[in-house]
């Protein structure tokens, strides 16, 4: 094995595609494209260009220049045209899909990030990616490589489709259970919609004790030396219900100086873009910042309950944040939302039962997608860097061919 320089595999297509030429075409821009991917798995629509793009065939290997995009690269299977901050990358000697594995290895990457040149928008350029040096592997090992990586990212997809199947059926199941209940009977219209018959309006008050997050003082750092317990922000809510883990962590100090949530409180962010995210807590003890309220349900309602309730209803609460340019949901406001509420605790917990089964096939799935996500990137590089071999294993390559 010996080593060689990026342009001996590819070539940079400088073709471009007037506007009047751009409409019947897809179009990819840096944001259809997602880090980590080799495969796009959407697009935009033509008739939105409005100057020059670059042309691209299928086999093309996109590679997106703009930092902090440098990780982004996928294998085109249609022609089209994107971005000017993509580069198109012509594969020569190599099949696409191997092109497209060296160019989200680690190393290549690093060499991507010291290339970048500019202030505002730091970019990489052909000139300097093509000099990067990778292994020097033979055509069928190339193939093989390519296989394999191409077989984890249709893995992947497959639990991506299944999730996506799952949320759809979690979704219409709440609309179902939250407008007729679990008993078969009468509803009634009221001033949110249609509920069940025996079910009442109330306040989100009535539900538990609302308690908005703090930030301990980040210049105290013993609130934060250690870690121990989670300390939720926004951005740990969303992938699954349940919140098993935060970015950031508290110390118990920290604890001791933050509004302490318990197990099964439920969290909704109410300020900033991601308005609307809810999740329940798993933990004994967290805390979070003061972009989300939580509540703290009282005994007669299911810690559950009070979670699908206000993920059902998350763009209806969060309408009511001011119209600014960063949206704020006061507690004040949160309290005073009225929402639908059984008070029987056996409807509650079939309710409960209903919608936990489907979520808990959504984690199962999301931890099978990860577990590929890992597999794909540890493969990755040891495939590229000659760690593991695959030129005497028996892989299907028609595929890639």
């Amino acid at each position: 094995m010996g080593s060689g320089v990026l342009s001996r595999i590819c070539k940079m297509r400088k073709e471009t595609c007037a506007p009047h030429e751009c409409k019947t075409r897809v179009y990819v821009g840096l944001e259809h494209i997602d880090s980590g991917r080799c495969r796009l798995s959407r697009h935009g629509a033509p008739s939105e260009v409005r100057s020059a793009k670059s042309r691209f065939y299928p086999g093309d290997v996109l590679y997106g220049k703009l930092r902090p995009y440098l990780d982004k690269a996928v294998v085109a299977e249609t022609e089209g045209i994107c971005s000017t901050d993509i580069l198109v990358l012509e594969p020569l000697e190599a099949p696409s899909w191997f092109l497209c594995g060296v160019l989200h290895t680690d190393p290549f990457i690093e060499h991507a990030k010291q290339t970048t040149h500019g202030v505002n928008h730091p970019r990489t350029s052909w000139s300097g990616i093509k000099v990067f040096e990778s292994l020097s592997l033979s055509p069928p090992e190339q193939k093989k490589i390519g296989a394999v990586l191409l077989k984890i990212q249709r893995a992947i997809e497959t639990q991506e489709k299944t999730i996506q199947s799952l949320g759809a059926l979690k979704k219409s199941t709440m609309q179902h259970l939250f407008t007729r209940g679990v008993r078969g009977e009468k509803t009634k219209m009221t001033e949110i919609g249609e509920i069940p018959k025996s079910w009442e309006v109330v306040r989100m008050e009535v539900l538990g004790e609302i308690v908005t997050g703090t930030t301990p003082p980040t210049k105290r750092p013993e609130y934060y030396q250690g870690g121990g317990y989670q300390f939720i922000a926004p951005a740990d809510l969303g992938e699954t219900m349940r919140i098993y883990r935060s970015e950031k962590e508290i110390s118990e100090q920290g604890l001791a100086v933050s509004r302490v949530l318990p197990r099964h409180a439920t969290c909704f962010v109410c300020i900033g873009s991601s308005i609307g995210k809810v999740g329940i807590t798993v933990a004994e003890a967290s805390a979070s910042n003061q972009q989300i309220n939580a509540i703290i349900p009282y005994r007669d309602f299911d810690p559950f309950f009070v979670t699908f309730l206000l993920l059902h209803r998350s763009a209806y609460i969060a309408g009511f944040a001011s119209p600014s340019p960063v949206p704020i949901l006061s507690k004040g406001k949160f309290e005073e939302i009225v929402v639908p509420i059984t008070r029987k605790k056996d409807e509650q917990k079939r309710i409960r039962e209903y919608l936990l089964g489907i979520e808990n096939k959504i984690e199962l799935h999301e931890s099978k997608k990860s577990r590929l996500q890992d597999l794909f990137r540890t493969a990755l590089n040891k495939l590229m860097t000659g760690k593991i071999r695959v030129n005497n294993s028996d892989i299907d390559v028609s595929e890639i061919e």
